[in-house]
């Protein structure tokens, strides 16, 4: 089980394709099949279950793949440790959509000039799926929204906060509800938002008390564009930050819209977690944001 063996395994898995894997990897099929065969002799299992060309993980394979992640990015950080950080590394950073839009662009950038040979590596998703990939050791950092959890929670789960930005939110609201002052003015209702686990869908639910109303509903989608269409077209509430609403073309900013909450963004990071290529980061974070 070496790592060449673990990024072969990888790769398959995310092209369920020996061809596939072997185009990516600059590799003849036969070499992927045979580390593969090799790898599944070592573990004593199935990988993969094949179906005539087609190739789909196995039980055992889907609990490996997160291991083999795993190693292979405790790898990386044992070279960079070790090198005290003249081996580059890679760091893994996960975002909401709003902060990866319009607040991570120039820090990354000017991360990138400081630190040219570290790997950057983004994933965006709600906040819930963020700290349960940060604590799995899938992340090594992200940028969350309080709303869900508090610090002393994350602190319980064995992960450390710092309050990074202050983001006002806005409802978005159609023409029909542009004088709503309050949830009970709005008649709308439908709220346009992502899948649960996103922390500002649990605030616009709470705000417009959707658990307890039998005619809201939920109509999830996957970007802030398709969100705005929708309260363009009168269908739709949505909820979003202030800024990122600043960020969008001019003629998206005639929207009607009711200032509701702020809401904290925290950078947050495994207890203990302690690597050049991270303090970098934490470090430009905190000093240019907070």
């Amino acid at each position: 089980m070496n790592s060449e063996s673990l990024k072969i395994f990888c790769t398959v898995a995310e092209e369920l394709s020996v061809t596939r894997a072997a185009t990516r990897l600059g590799r003849v099929p036969s070499n992927i099949t045979t580390r593969i065969q090799q790898l599944e002799a070592d573990l004593g299992e199935l990988l993969f279950i094949r179906q005539g060309k087609q190739m789909l993980l196995s039980e055992a394979g889907s609990r490996f793949l997160q291991y083999a992640h795993r190693l292979l990015a405790l790898e990386q950080e044992a070279r960079h440790v070790t090198s005290l950080g003249r081996e580059g590394g890679q760091l893994r950073i996960g975002s909401m959509e709003s902060t990866a839009a319009c607040r991570l662009p120039s820090l990354l950038a000017t991360y990138h000039q400081k630190n040219p040979t570290t790997q950057l590596l983004l994933t965006t998703g709600t906040s819930k799926d963020l700290i349960e990939q940060v604590s799995s050791e899938k992340l090594d950092c992200a940028f969350v929204a309080s709303g869900r959890y508090d610090v002393h929670q994350l602190n319980e789960m064995g992960i450390q906060a710092i309050k990074i930005w202050r983001e006002q939110l806005l409802l978005l609201l159609p023409e029909q509800d542009k004088l709503a002052k309050c949830p009970s003015d709005i008649k709308t209702r439908s709220l346009a938002t992502f899948a649960a686990g996103c922390s500002y869908r649990h605030i616009a639910e709470q705000w417009l008390n959707i658990p307890s109303q039998l005619d809201w509903h939920i109509h999830q989608l996957s970007s802030y564009h398709a969100m705005i269409a929708c309260v363009s077209a009168g269908s739709c509430v949505a909820l979003l930050p202030e800024k990122l609403l600043q960020s969008m073309p001019q003629e998206q900013l005639s929207i009607n819209s009711l200032p509701i909450v702020e809401c904290d963004t925290y950078l947050i990071y495994r207890t203990g977690y302690q690597v050049p290529a991270f303090d970098a980061f934490q470090s430009l974070i905190v000093s240019t944001c907070t």
